[in-house]
């Protein structure tokens, strides 16, 4: 850690490398493993996608994770704080602290409509515990997730419900609050996504489920597809938004950095994989569609529920799964702005935490908003998107612009600024392990970054 850096603010500390894994796979195991990879595995083929999902994290995000860790550790800061401490060590610009402001906004723009999402996770849970499911037709389900969709009433009343608990994990610190609650949360999560792939290849189609998730298909693999693949991978995983420098500034020397970030990728990946197996065997059984997109987690996979055995259960499982996804990621999420909120003011944890979740709050109100009193507001209409809401807006600036903006200005600033010394320091990188490390960010991870950005643009 730089010593100036570690001097200017006394840093708390995780309590050691489980409690650390743990939240950094709360931070990557969210709405991105549950309910976005399922329906873009559907949307572009099945097992080809996944192969070329998997590669990418290889080559591209696990690159940007450890570059991340090394970052946080070093600079022993927030994103912004981090970047510009070893800007200075490297004997750069500190300017380059505005990839991590870039990412900081990025995060809370993310938050203020994850938020809204995630409250529909708790709306679903309570309304299914209450009344069960809606009858087994497609009319009555997507009945219930439009009289949602209809009321700002109750989708603000869920939103507030699901950013205050994140709050109150956030604001409890790192080793009593979001280490604590990753330790609970992430067991829970694993149990819950097991009980589900279980139910699901029992009563559903496994076997189509098998071959739809791990037969390799060639006439699936294309360009596009692949640049989906690594954008979701990107989304999925949430490096660029500089969340792992901020978790990475809480590791202390006695942690592995490359043995966590490994960790955690494969602990996302298992959970992605599980999520496949607790929704696929269900979809082909009941002959819906496994590429309906967002429509999958909250109206097709209800349908499929409510004409199983025991599917109101299952169902309660699963969207409690969602639930406790979302709250996990949404921490780190908030803990990212809360923290340069809490250096730039100079004030508490708990005030910094409340004045960042409140305005992550009331800037969702604009997603929530979007499906109902602004609906008829289509920003993106003047780009050709006639039907874009504001949500969109948010969604497709942050995943297809803020966010690969961000990654691709961290890979530059990896691979060309940063002190190749300082990396290996961080890393425990021998010299052929260094090199390999350097070559993938200043070429191969930038240009990735670009190609998947413009295609998504693109498409």
């Amino acid at each position: 850690m730089i010593e100036h850096a570690a001097m200017a603010e006394k840093r708390e500390l995780w309590t050691g490398r489980f409690g650390f894994v743990l939240s950094a796979m709360g931070s990557a195991i969210g709405l991105g493993s549950i309910w976005k990879f399922p329906y873009e595995v559907g949307a572009n083929g099945g097992a080809g996608f996944i192969l070329l999902y998997i590669l990418g994290l290889a080559v591209v995000v696990f690159p940007l994770m450890l570059l991340e860790f090394a970052i946080g550790r070093r600079g022993g800061s927030d994103g912004v704080g981090s970047l510009a401490a070893v800007a200075r060590e490297s004997g750069a610009s500190t300017r380059w602290q505005l990839v991590g402001a870039l990412g900081t906004l990025t995060s809370v723009l993310i938050l203020s409509f994850y938020s809204v999402i995630g409250g529909w996770a708790l709306y679903y849970v309570v309304a299914t515990l209450q009344a069960g499911l809606p009858a087994p037709s497609a009319d009555a389900v997507q009945a219930r997730f439009a009289a949602m969709l209809a009321s700002p009433a109750l989708m603000t009343a869920y939103h507030a419900a699901f950013m205050i608990a994140t709050a109150l994990i956030v604001a409890r610190g790192i080793a009593g609050g979001i280490e604590r609650a990753c330790k609970i949360l992430m067991p829970v999560l694993l149990a819950l996504v097991v009980v589900l792939a279980l139910y699901s290849m029992s009563e559903g189609d496994v076997g189509a489920a098998l071959k739809f998730l791990f037969r390799i298909d060639p006439r699936s693999f294309s360009a596009a597809v692949a640049l989906e693949a690594l954008g979701l991978g990107f989304f999925s995983i949430g490096v660029g938004l500089a969340v792992m420098i901020a978790y990475g500034s809480y590791a202390d020397h006695q942690i592995d950095l490359r043995s966590a970030a490994i960790a955690t990728m494969a602990g996302d990946t298992l959970v992605s994989l599980l999520a496949g197996l607790a929704v696929f065997p269900i979809v082909f059984a009941e002959h819906l569609d496994p590429a309906s997109g967002p429509r999958l987690m909250f109206v097709t996979l209800p349908l499929a529920f409510s004409r199983l055995p025991f599917g109101t259960a299952a169902a309660v499982i699963f969207f409690v799964l969602l639930a406790v996804a979302a709250l996990a990621s949404a921490v780190s999420l908030l803990e990212l702005p809360a923290a340069f909120v809490r250096r730039s003011l100079r004030c508490s944890r708990a005030w910094a935490t409340a004045i960042t979740a409140s305005s992550c709050g009331i800037l969702g109100l604009l997603s929530i908003f979007s499906f109902n009193i602004l609906s008829n507001w289509h920003p993106l209409a003047a780009i050709g998107l006639p039907n874009a809401t504001a949500f969109d807006l948010l969604d497709d600036l942050t995943s297809n612009v803020l966010l690969p903006v961000a990654g691709f200005g961290l890979a530059l600033f990896g691979g060309w600024v940063m002190l190749p010394t300082a990396l290996a320091a961080e890393l425990h990188l021998a010299r052929t392990g260094l090199h390999l490390l350097r070559l993938l960010l200043r070429y191969i991870v930038p240009l990735a970054v670009a190609a998947a950005a413009i295609a998504a643009v693109r498409f």
